[in-house]
């Protein structure tokens, strides 16, 4: 899929109010689409987001000998032919969760070939602990030209220890482990609501998975797993964006299809900025304060707060009344928003992974860049709210993971438009 070159004109300063669905998770549906390598036949997918990641995972397994169709929102996988083992360069490069093909590739063809992985310029995400999970099971692991090379006849359980919860390790080394001999131990586990997806959907290919979205978890290796069925989580990022915007402009969104017990990180550190929430089922209305307090937090692995929120809770806080402290510890280059709300008129200040934000009366709209998926998220929840008009550049990188945003933002009156560079 080609980079789309548009661009974003936003017009802020309107209160937004009305109703918000939210999309199925792309951090969900991209190993849960990788995991149907393990199975040969048809596999069905439902509430999968149109994004340009999901359709270069889709083309990944194409690559790979598999059909892929999606439309309206449901995807059909066929992989009755898997013939190829090598994820190429070209498309790791622009996704690092390409590399999710690993574990499923080695557990059904016995080898992987996959390039060194790319995606978003946040730091370095070595996958040194997946290699690690699989040569414990038995592979042997070369380095060969920007190639790993993964090789096993048949991988055998083991206990496996992670430095770092890790989720798309605990993805790669959970799917890997469904098909391999004896009883596999997952410690220090990613516990992320998306590991949770991953697991139930491989439970319905008939895995034998204990303890996902705890710190520990069992697989049971089986001779053979069938196709699934299976319906997308709800997008918790996505749905914590749009509170975000809400609470930005004052506003009074209510957001549906979205899990409450996904979000409860996210939504007690909004409280604390005096935004309000009603929870009813699968919907949350979200009124915004008509002033933002400010906040503190440092982030952390689930359930801690989501570093994917980082950029759009300080954006929130750039117009609080006082100041608010940030640590970012996931990831090391994840402040680059930073220089883009500066010129939005907000005041940061940056001392390692830690940003100090003390609230300004309004934020001025400017030209901007977005620099990653989170941080281009984090402008539009600024321009919402700041005073005139913010154009943001290279929202390529929105498309990667937020379905249709500014058909949603239009619905509850953002003055919001899609231009071509």
């Amino acid at each position: 899929m080609e980079v789309c070159l548009d661009k974003l004109v936003i017009k802020g300063g309107k209160r937004l109010k009305g109703t918000v669905e939210i999309s199925g998770s792309k951090n969900a549906a991209l190993p849960i689409m990788a995991a149907t390598l393990l199975a040969s036949g048809e596999h069905h997918l439902s509430r999968v987001p149109h994004l340009r990641d999901v359709m270069t995972m889709g083309r990944l397994l194409a690559d790979l000998g598999a059909g892929f169709h999606l439309e309206k929102n449901k995807a059909i996988l066929d992989c009755s032919r898997i013939n190829n083992y090598e994820a190429p360069y070209e498309l790791v490069s622009t996704m690092r969760a390409s590399v999710l093909v690993l574990g499923p590739l080695v557990a059904r063809l016995g080898k992987a070939k996959v390039s060194l992985p790319g995606g978003c310029a946040i730091g370095a995400r070595p996958i040194n602990l997946h290699l690690m999970g699989l040569e414990k099971m038995g592979a042997t692991i070369n380095l060969e030209s920007g190639y790993v090379l993964v090789k096993a006849k048949k991988l055998k359980g083991a206990t496996i220890y992670f430095d770092v919860p890790t989720v798309t390790g605990t993805e790669n080394i959970m799917m890997a482990a469904t098909l391999a001999d004896g009883k596999t131990l997952i410690e220090n586990a990613a516990r992320e609501p998306e590991v949770v997806d991953l697991a139930d959907a491989l439970i319905s290919m008939g895995a034998k998975i204990k303890g996902a979205g705890n710190s520990t978890i069992e697989i049971e290796g089986v001779s053979k797993l069938k196709p699934l069925r299976h319906t997308i989580i709800p997008d918790r990022i996505e749905a914590g964006t749009f509170m975000a915007i809400a609470g930005i402009t004052g506003g009074d969104i209510t957001i549906k299809k979205c899990k409450a017990d996904h979000l409860d990180a996210i939504i007690n550190k909004l409280k604390d900025s005096g935004i309000i929430f009603r929870i009813s089922g699968k919907s949350i209305r979200v009124i915004g304060p008509k002033k933002l307090m400010p906040v503190n937090t440092t982030t952390m692995p689930y359930p801690g707060f989501p570093t994917d929120m980082q950029a759009q809770l300080m954006s929130l806080v750039s117009i609080a009344d006082g100041t608010s402290i940030i640590s970012e510890t996931i990831f090391e280059n994840r402040l680059m928003h930073v220089a883009e709300l500066r010129r939005m008129g907000a005041d940061i200040n940056i001392d390692g992974g830690t940003a100090t934000i003390r609230g300004v009366e309004k934020l001025k709209g400017a030209p901007l860049m977005a620099t990653d998926l989170r941080a281009s998220a984090s402008l539009i929840v600024a321009a919402l709210a700041a005073e005139g008009e913010t154009t943001i550049k290279r929202i390529y990188h929105l498309d990667r993971g937020y379905e249709n945003i500014e058909e949603k933002l239009i619905k509850v009156g953002a003055d919001i438009k899609r231009e071509k560079e």
